[in-house]
């Protein structure tokens, strides 16, 4: 099917990145905007723009009748659904189907079976791909501590409908696992709508590792490389970079084609992530799958040169992939950093306001992927990230250096933003020598607070700007007054002290 006008059921920067795909690609796009993001640079973006009402995630971008009705009065052809919000919900996948409307994304039936974990591993370890020991019975509390001690302690308890870190505890000894299983299933329940757990065998200093897969829907399925995504917060994803040093060319290639197995086995169709840990040994597991496209995408696109969110669309279309396995190769070393409006100081608590100035580094190999700017207002309603940061280096050396350059350039005043705390990481003598795991942060800074202040001439230059913004005092008529306001302390042009 020819795709002609897609719906981009998300927000944000990933919702500018796709319509920036789109137009490229010389197709319409239709925004979908609540209250809180009226002013939104997607909705500016878009061909169309149609509101959602109230801003909370249920009575907007999580309204499945909303949006598919939306899609139906625009005539859209198609809906990508970005990450977040319904991006791996079978519902809305179904629901996009029954419509007729196709939906940028694997099939409801997928995205079902991989978003339960339990059925996922079973599904892996039937496949042959190598599985994190663990157990996936009777959740009665007798039945979990036999699993436990024979699975062998440290173990994590996992939610097995969720992510991103919500019921998901490490059990240490047998003492702690009551208290631990009723904590995750409260939180899974709460998060997910299910309480359903799952154990693993705790693994000491792992990295994770993740590869990206594409697969059109004639059968071919190929991966575009690894993604090194150690680097972690609350198990949730910071900086993430690509190539991975932990890998060499042999370990690359096995874990690429149980990743390639991974996405077969299911039957697997449009862009997605097989999401593996590696132990202090080598020995790789697989995780999850991830069935949409990944926050950190940008960095296999600065290291391939392939757009994933066309070829997304492409495959959507019905089109053959035509890359090759074989030849696809990656250059360089490309990092991302996460720009998050919270404090790392005070528990990576989110913040709210309005980014009175916003200045972005520019250079060579500098990409930002951003939906803010100077006068956006950052509501408490959705995920607190406001952008990616990513570069492109000839090597992972001169891909930190330009890093920590282009963090400490990066200009984002009126919220407290993690800005420092990726400079301080970044600065780390154990990231400069890529000795991670996904302990890195509560083992390096689980203490952090902020000692940096910015310098001088950057309060000066904003505090200029804030009164270039703020309107022009009236001045009283007369020569001193005059003589003033022809000098450069009064002026808000280009100067600056430091010029």
């Amino acid at each position: 099917m020819e795709i002609t006008k897609i719906l981009v059921a998300n927000r944000g920067e990933i919702a500018v990145r796709i319509m920036t795909a789109c137009q490229e690609m010389g197709i319409a796009t239709v925004a979908v905007y609540s209250d809180a993001d009226a002013k939104s640079p997607h909705v500016e973006m878009a061909n169309e723009s149609y509101c959602l009402g109230d801003p909370a995630p249920s009575a907007s971008y999580l309204n499945i009748d909303k949006i598919i009705g939306i899609a139906k009065e625009s005539g859209a052809d198609a809906i990508h659904p970005g990450y977040g919000f319904l991006s791996e919900n079978a519902k809305f996948a179904k629901a996009c189907a029954e419509a007729g409307i196709k939906f940028i994304g694997p099939t409801a039936d997928v995205i079902h079976g991989m978003g339960d974990k339990i059925e996922a591993k079973r599904a892996m370890r039937n496949a042959g791909v190598p599985v994190i020991p663990g157990y996936t019975g009777e959740e009665k509390n007798e039945t979990l501590e036999e699993a436990c001690e024979r699975i062998g302690f440290p173990v994590l308890i996992k939610a097995s409908a969720g992510g991103g870190g919500k019921g998901m505890k490490v059990v240490r000894s047998r003492g702690e696992l009551a208290e631990a299983v009723n904590s995750a299933r409260r939180e899974a329940k709460s998060s997910f709508g299910s309480d359903e757990l799952l154990l693993e065998k705790y693994l000491a200093k792992p990295r994770h590792i993740e590869f990206q897969i594409l697969a059109d829907e004639h059968g071919k399925t190929l991966h575009l490389f690894e993604r090194e995504c150690s680097i972690q917060r609350r198990h949730q994803k910071v900086i993430e970079e690509t190539p991975s040093v932990a890998l060499d060319s042999d370990l690359r290639a096995r874990m690429g084609q149980a990743a390639i197995l991974a996405a077969k086995t299911v039957g697997y169709s449009n862009a997605g992530t097989v999401e593996f840990m590696l132990d202090a040994e080598r020995n790789f597991y697989f995780l999850e799958m991830n069935t949409r496209l990944q926050v950190e995408h940008a960095i296999t696109e600065m290291t391939t040169g392939i757009d994933i969110v066309k070829w997304q669309i492409r495959i959507a279309s019905g089109e053959h992939l035509t890359l090759e396995q074989d030849k696809l190769i990656q250059r360089g070393h490309a990092i991302e950093c996460r720009i998050y409006a919270e404090d790392p100081g005070k528990g990576f608590m989110p913040s709210t306001g309005t980014l009175k100035t916003v200045e972005l580094p520019t250079g060579v190999n500098i990409r930002h992927d951003t939906g803010i700017s100077s006068g956006y207002k950052i509501s408490p309603y959705y995920d607190p990230m406001l952008a990616k940061l990513i570069v492109y280096g000839e090597d992972r050396k001169d891909a930190a250096r330009k890093m920590e350059w282009a963090l400490s350039n990066y200009i984002a005043l009126g919220v407290t933003t993690n800005i420092p705390f990726l400079r301080a990481i970044v600065h780390h003598p154990a990231f400069a020598s890529a000795d991670i795991d996904t302990h890195f942060i509560e083992t390096y800074f689980g203490n952090w607070a902020s000692a940096e202040t910015l310098p001088p001439e950057v309060l000066i230059a904003a505090a200029i700007d804030d009164m270039k913004h703020s309107g022009n005092a009236e001045l009283p008529d007369d020569g001193q007054a005059q003589q003033e306001s022809q000098s450069p302390w009064t002026q808000v042009g280009r100067w600056r002290i430091d010029s």
